[in-house]
């Protein structure tokens, strides 16, 4: 893996303020939703487990996440979300995948392109930005950093890639089809998991001048702070 590019994983986190909890609840349950799309037991559907696992660990109450279920499973009515993968620029050009979870098309895509210009960046067509990343499993602890040879050849056999330390977190990748087992294998091993998923993975990462960071960094919070957006990715090393 050349880099853990997620900006969630990464970032400094800000204060967990009321409307910064609701925002995140809200995410979490357009995420759930649209999960429940292809079945609402949780046992059938790895996507619906995977979110409801991400929703209990941000304490997402229980009914709140049941309503979430119905809605994307149609036993209630709902606004009609689609998920939308933008691509676009940053600052000194710096590429970025945001993915989107909307009811609003228009909405999500002016509000993205306003943000984006305001720190000297663009949306840009399909496929400018997208080639530059790959599509992989991701698996993030904390708890342990360090494994032992025969533990690390375990997660192998299972399917694991690449195993790194970014951020003090062990950082495990592999096959976007090999998730679930690679999954069960560290579940095996007693490692606690605080997240996982399917990632945009940038194929190389860029180096960009300190005075740009900061900027960069501004970006990313502006975009995470928008309610239409799931998952931020880039390809730059902050």
């Amino acid at each position: 893996m050349s880099g853990h590019s997620k900006w969630a994983n990464i970032k400094h986190r800000k204060g967990a303020t009321d409307a910064k909890r609701a925002a995140l609840f809200t995410k979490l349950s357009k995420n759930i939703s649209l999960a429940a799309r292809s079945g609402g037991d949780p046992e059938f559907n790895f996507s619906l487990r995977t979110a409801i696992d991400k929703a209990l660990a941000a304490n997402m109450l229980k009914d709140k996440i049941e309503l979430a279920i119905k809605r994307g499973t149609g036993e209630i009515a709902g606004g009609s979300l689609e998920e939308i993968l933008y691509e676009g620029y940053g600052p000194v050009g710096t590429a970025i995948l945001i993915e989107a979870q909307t009811d609003n098309r228009n909405r999500t895509s002016a509000s993205l392109k306003h943000i984006l210009s305001k720190y000297g960046g663009s949306l840009a067509g399909s496929g400018s930005v997208q080639w530059m990343f790959e599509r992989k499993g991701i698996l993030q602890i904390t708890d342990q950093v360090e494994l032992s040879d025969d533990d690390q050849l375990h997660l192998i056999d299972a399917g694991a890639e690449d195993i790194t330390i970014s951020h003090g977190k062990l950082i495990i990748s592999c096959p976007d089809i090999e998730l679930a087992k690679v999954r069960q294998a560290a579940k095996n091993l007693g490692l606690k998991i605080d997240e996982f998923g399917l990632e945009w993975v940038a194929k190389d990462q860029i180096q960009i001048d300190e005075s740009m960071k900061q900027s960069l960094i501004d970006l990313f919070e502006t975009l995470d702070d928008d309610e239409d957006v799931a998952n931020i990715y880039s390809n730059v090393n902050i």
